[in-house]
């Protein structure tokens, strides 16, 4: 194994760049158009990364809140880049909220985590209803941990929470030590085993949709698959699915498309 690029999305997509470039400028375009609507930057801790972004449903109600969290590593990145990915639950009347949270190495990705309950437990106060998630990479991790049994999740917002999808997520957080990343990461085996959500115990309401690309590294596709055996074997409602001739930067787009599969498993729970 060549740890060097074994998680090395960027590398593995020749247009990564180009890809993330016009990913970002769809995102500004999102928070433009719907302006009038949304709350943006809303602080729910006191670090300037505890933000989260707002969109609500222009003519109607909310029927449900979704919440994304976007990836990154754990490192890099924040809400203004991933606007876009609220397009297609907004069409369906949800409310969208899409935090930013703190980045390693300042923090540990324990407290990442523990950011994503407070920026979750912040929109639930201001959308009444069922809660569903949604994280790509880093925040399909992000989302999953939230399922565990010893998140910091509230426990009246866990009986809101319905279900969850890990998009390329990362669910067994050890071989990361052995990357490049772990510089930044800081992992030791131990604080590595308490984030892994695939070495925890989950909810047992916990309903948990981990997808992957098919063109992704042979890495994310095991990570999706593990947390898809590990849970389904502790007699967790999880399911795992890769999307065919989907890669790492791509596949996230199907939360634009209203009527796409990849929505409508979060929407069957709304």
């Amino acid at each position: 194994m060549n740890w060097q690029y074994a998680y090395d999305n960027s590398h593995a997509v020749t247009d990564s760049a180009a890809l993330i470039e016009r990913a970002a400028q769809r995102a500004t375009e999102t928070r433009q158009r719907h302006q009038a609507s949304a709350q943006l930057d809303l602080a729910y801790g006191e670090h300037p990364r505890q933000r989260l972004d707002l969109f609500l449903p222009r003519t109607q109600s909310a029927r449900a809140l979704l919440v994304h969290v976007h990836g990154g590593y754990w490192m890099r990145t924040d809400k203004s880049n991933w606007s876009h990915c609220v397009e297609g639950a907004l069409a369906q009347g949800l409310a969208v909220a899409v935090p930013s949270y703190r980045l390693c190495p300042e923090v540990s990705i324990a407290s990442i985590s523990a950011d994503v309950a407070s920026a979750i437990a912040f929109a639930a106060a201001k959308v009444r209803g069922t809660i569903v998630l949604s994280g790509h990479s880093a925040g399909g991790h992000l989302v999953a941990r939230q399922l565990c049994q010893d998140s910091t999740v509230s426990p009246d917002i866990r009986k809101r929470i319905r279900a969850a999808l890990s998009i390329s997520g990362l669910h067994d957080l050890r071989p990361l030590i052995k990357t490049p990343l772990n510089t930044t990461l800081q992992l030791s085996q131990p604080t590595a085993r308490a984030e892994s959500p695939a070495l925890l115990d989950p909810l047992p309401e916990a309903v948990l949709y981990a997808w992957v690309g098919a063109n992704e590294l042979p890495e994310l596709r095991r990570q999706t698959q593990l947390i898809g055996s590990m849970w389904f074997g502790l007699a967790s409602a999880t399911s795992t699915r890769e999307v065919s001739d989907q890669h790492h930067f791509d596949i996230i787009d199907a939360l634009e498309d209203p009527d796409s599969a990849m929505l409508n498993t979060l929407l069957a729970h709304c």
